[in-house]
């Protein structure tokens, strides 16, 4: 989180948050505060997840989008975390800091764990339900209608806005290669089966597994968008946190073994169009290029850590030398994946 912003975040600002759910912070754990501020918290002895976003980061409006949105697919038999009223019945509480403002909302918190990258559960089996999530979870929005409040197309995105972040003396390329791809995803038709809601996020670190069965939580990146990003972004995590190390070759083979079982599981719930499978590299690239920004806007560069230098770095040769995350044929793994 920004250094401003950590000033604004006090003990009574935090406690006055949970109150209006009436929760207590006496054995608060803290969960995150990359982007918003994550805590579990309790109310009895039942734990909740309670989170405050600044209005740097989201608007009001983005905020109560977002939480409508997960429990219209909540009330439609998506596995994902139920967003709570305050004692008030509102979805999102408003606490003033300063001249800014802290949006907060309470969920309950997903039953199960995270399956770690080099867990036995990390196979397959999980690979195949997280691709039947994704493709419940499309099924369910393709018939959902927002109201005034809407979250902001993927376009709108501030980090995408590669000139405003990075070097145009060292990062000249990349801002060109940037740019570009956004100008091709620009120009794919936008349908009610092919645009709309998407979570944007679904990596091992936003589910737990329970049971058998996932639990998505973390939407605060859900946009308007292509749904086959949300098929290109676990594709791209669990090749980038497991493998990210190897070369191009070992990475493009467990793509593809992962790709095969998502899609079996995704196409059970959701169907999918070869051109927009083949269309996949297109959407990798986008989030090189997006956390390649996100660093450079989150981080002091000139103090980087070990892990960031390389975490930068990695993407930034790739960038440079034009080598993906992964090199599959799209089209040969979507059929091996209709295969009964």
């Amino acid at each position: 989180m920004e250094n401003w912003i950590e000033e604004l975040f006090t003990e009574e600002l935090f406690a006055e948050a949970a109150s209006r759910y009436g929760c207590n912070t006496a054995q608060a754990k803290k969960l995150g505060d990359f982007e918003n501020y994550v805590y579990e918290v309790h109310k009895g002895d039942s734990p909740y997840i309670l989170r405050l976003t600044h209005s740097s980061h989201r608007s009001e409006r983005e905020v109560e989008a977002e939480l409508k949105w997960i429990n219209y697919l909540h009330k439609h038999g998506v596995n994902v975390s139920l967003v709570k009223h305050s004692d008030k019945g509102k979805l999102v509480e408003i606490i003033k800091a300063g001249d800014t403002y802290f949006y907060v909302c309470l969920f309950d918190k997903a039953p199960g764990s995270p399956v770690k990258i080099n867990d036995p559960l990390f196979d397959e089996e999980l690979f195949y339900k997280w691709g039947k999530i994704t493709g419940h979870m499309h099924r369910v929005t393709k018939g959902y209608v927002q109201g005034i409040n809407r979250r902001d197309r993927w376009d709108e995105d501030d980090v995408l806005k590669y000139g405003k972040y990075l070097s145009s003396v060292k990062d000249e390329y990349i801002i060109e290669k940037g740019e570009i791809n956004k100008k091709t995803i620009k120009s794919y038709e936008e349908t009610k089966d092919t645009f709309g809601l998407i979570h944007s996020d679904i990596h091992p670190g936003n589910f737990f597994y329970h049971k058998g069965d996932i639990h998505v939580f973390d939407f605060d990146d859900s946009t308007q968008f292509f749904f086959i990003s949300d098929v290109a972004i676990p594709l791209y995590y669990s090749v980038w946190w497991k493998l990210r190390n190897e070369n191009l070759d070992t990475r493009s083979q467990f793509g593809r073994r992962f790709l095969i079982s998502f899609l079996k599981g995704y196409l059970t719930e959701c169907d999918l169009e070869k051109e927009w499978v083949d269309r996949i590299p297109h959407f990798l690239l986008l989030r090189d290029l997006t956390l390649y920004s996100v660093f450079h806007k989150k981080w002091d560069l000139e103090n980087l850590s070990e892990v960031e230098e390389s975490l930068l770095s990695e993407i930034r040769d790739r960038l440079l030398h034009d080598e993906p995350i992964v090199d599959l044929h799209y089209s040969e793994i979507l059929e091996k994946a209709r295969e009964k």
